[in-house]
């Protein structure tokens, strides 16, 4: 399985950076950082994720999914 890598040309990703690759909205973003499943920092009052924590945390939800699939025949 290929990582997944986001060229948004940035290395710290907003809420709405994130919003936008991903197609959900800022609730669900700022649901997922308040919990800290995805590593952010918080300047002042916005939120910026570094964009390396970014993809690795997709590719371990990828992943996660992809174990949970069950397999034809098992």
């Amino acid at each position: 399985m290929d990582r997944i890598t986001v060229d948004l040309g940035k290395e710290w990703l907003s809420v709405a950076d994130i919003c936008e690759y991903m197609g959900v909205s800022t609730f669900v973003v700022t649901r997922v950082l308040r919990s800290s499943e995805l590593p952010a920092v918080k300047f002042g009052r916005e939120w910026r994720v570094a964009r390396g924590d970014f993809e690795d945390w997709l590719n371990a939800r990828r992943l996660e999914a992809h174990e949970r699939v069950p397999r034809p025949g098992s």
